[in-house]
C-alpha cells in the first residue's frame, strides 16, 4: 500500500469539497474576457445617496471607528436599527442585547448557523437558496433538506408548496432557513405561507432563521411581512437585515441580526471569532441612512421597479419566458422557449453569443435538473446599462 503524502491528499476538508470557485466569480471573468455587460452578479453600478457616503467620510475624519468598534456594534447603528423596525413593523428589541452588527448579512447567515446548529442536526432550506447557505450548513456539519418553490407559469412566480414543507421536516430538524423576498426567485412570500411556516415552527418546536436583505425591494402589491411579528416567533426566530441592497453601498458589508437575547448571545459568541468586529465608520453612516424619511425607501422601490419593467419587457421581447419578481432585484427567466435546456451551457455561451452575463440558477439547488433551464438576470444597473442589454439579447434571439 503506498502512503499518500500530506502534500498530496486533498487540502480542502470534506465539508467543503463540494464547493469550488462560485459561480459568480466564473461568470464575472467572462465579462471581462469578453466585454459583455454583466447583468450576472447582484450589484449596483451606481452609488447610494450621497449624504450617507459623505456621513462615512464624516466618521473617518472624525476617528469614529478607525480603531474596533464595540463587538455588537456601535450604539448609535443598534439603536438605528431598533427604531427602524419599530417604525416599519411594530417590533420592539432591545438595543443592548437584543441586537448584533455583522460585516455583511453573509457573516451573519454564518455566525447563526454556526452559533445555533450541531452536527446531524437537518436544516430546512427554500431551494433555490444563496449559494452561501449550503456551505454555511456544511460548515456547521448539519445536513440540509431542500424543499423546492416550484414553477408556476400561470401566476409567473415560483410558489411553496406547503404539504411538502410539513413532510420534510423530522425528528432531528432543528431550524428552517427562510429567504423572503426570495433571491433568486424574486418571489416574495404572502402573509398566509408565512403564517403556514410560523405554526408549523411552533407546532414542532423549530428555530427560524429568516433573510430578509430585501425587506424594502418590494413591487406591485407585494407585501413584505417579518416572520418575528407573526405569533408564537419572536422568542424562535433569528431575522437577518443588511445596508448594502437598500442603500446600494454593498462594498460596506454593514449586516445584523434582531433576537431574543439568548438567541443573540448565541450568534455573538461564533461571530467573535469570524471578523470579530469590521466596517468600523461605514457603521456610523448606515445608522444615519437608516433614519432617511419614507420618501427615500419609496423612490428607491419605485425606481427599481422602472428597472425591473425595462429587463422584463426586454426579455420577453428577445424570446424568454419570464417571471416577473416581486421582490428583490433579479429577474429568472425560463430558456426553453429558446430551445436551450441547459442553463450552464447557456450562460457560459452567452457572453460571445449575446455580450451578456447571466447566472444559471441550477447552482442553487441540490437537485440540478429541477433548476437546470432557469437563468438569472439582475436588473440593478443603470438605465442605459439595461437598455444596451436588452437591444443586445433581442438582437441575438428575437426572431
Amino acid at each position: 500500500m503506498t502512503l499518500m503524502t500530506s502534500t498530496e491528499r486533498p487540502f480542502l476538508n470534506r465539508r467543503l469539497a463540494e464547493f469550488g470557485t462560485t459561480i459568480f466569480a466564473e461568470m464575472s471573468a467572462l465579462a471581462t474576457a469578453t466585454g459583455a455587460i454583466n447583468l450576472g452578479q447582484g450589484f449596483p453600478d451606481t452609488d447610494g445617496p450621497e449624504e450617507i457616503r459623505e456621513a462615512a467620510v464624516r466618521a473617518l475624519r472624525d476617528g469614529r471607528g478607525n480603531q474596533y468598534p464595540p463587538g455588537p456594534g456601535v450604539p448609535e447603528l443598534r439603536t438605528a436599527i431598533v427604531d427602524h423596525q419599530r417604525r416599519r413593523y411594530g417590533l420592539a428589541f432591545d438595543p443592548d442585547t437584543e441586537v448584533l452588527v455583522t460585516a455583511g448579512a453573509t457573516e451573519a447567515i454564518a455566525a447563526t448557523l454556526l452559533a445555533l446548529l450541531e452536527p446531524g442536526d437537518e436544516v430546512i432550506a427554500l431551494e433555490p437558496y444563496y449559494d452561501s447557505y449550503a456551505a454555511c450548513i456544511a460548515m456547521s456539519g448539519a445536513a440540509r433538506v431542500p424543499v423546492t418553490l416550484r414553477p408556476d407559469p400561470e401566476r409567473a412566480r415560483f410558489r411553496l408548496d406547503l404539504d411538502e414543507l410539513r413532510d420534510a421536516v423530522t425528528d432531528r430538524t432543528r431550524l428552517l432557513l427562510i429567504n423572503t423576498p426570495h433571491n433568486p426567485t424574486g418571489t416574495v412570500l404572502t402573509r398566509e405561507e408565512l403564517t403556514a411556516i410560523a405554526e408549523l415552527a411552533v407546532e414542532r418546536d423549530l428555530l427560524v432563521v429568516t433573510d430578509e436583505v430585501y425587506e424594502h425591494l418590494v413591487f406591485d402589491d407585494a407585501e413584505h411581512v417579518p416572520l418575528a411579528t407573526l405569533p408564537g416567533m419572536r422568542e424562535r426566530t433569528v431575522t437577518i437585515g443588511s445596508a448594502g441592497k437598500t442603500f446600494s453601498f454593498t462594498g460596506w458589508k454593514v449586516g445584523w441580526v434582531t433576537a431574543a437575547p439568548a438567541l443573540v448571545t448565541a450568534v455573538r459568541s461564533a461571530k467573535q471569532f469570524l471578523t470579530y468586529v469590521a466596517s468600523g465608520p461605514f457603521q456610523y453612516a448606515v445608522a444615519e441612512a437608516l433614519t432617511l424619511p419614507d420618501a427615500y425607501f419609496d423612490a428607491f422601490r419605485e425606481d427599481m421597479r422602472t428597472r425591473r419593467d425595462l429587463l422584463a419587457t426586454g426579455l420577453t421581447e428577445a424570446g424568454f419566458a419570464v417571471f416577473r419578481p416581486a421582490g428583490t432585484y433579479f429577474v429568472t427567466t425560463d430558456i426553453r422557449p429558446l430551445g436551450e435546456s441547459d442553463g450552464f451551457a447557456f450562460c457560459r455561451a452567452l457572453p460571445e453569443r449575446a455580450g451578456v452575463v447571466a447566472i444559471p440558477n441550477a447552482v442553487f439547488y441540490d437537485h440540478r435538473d429541477a433548476g437546470a433551464p432557469f437563468v438569472r438576470f439582475a436588473f440593478c444597473k443603470r438605465i442605459e446599462v439595461l437598455t444596451d442589454a436588452t437591444e443586445r439579447l433581442r438582437k441575438a434571439f428575437a426572431h
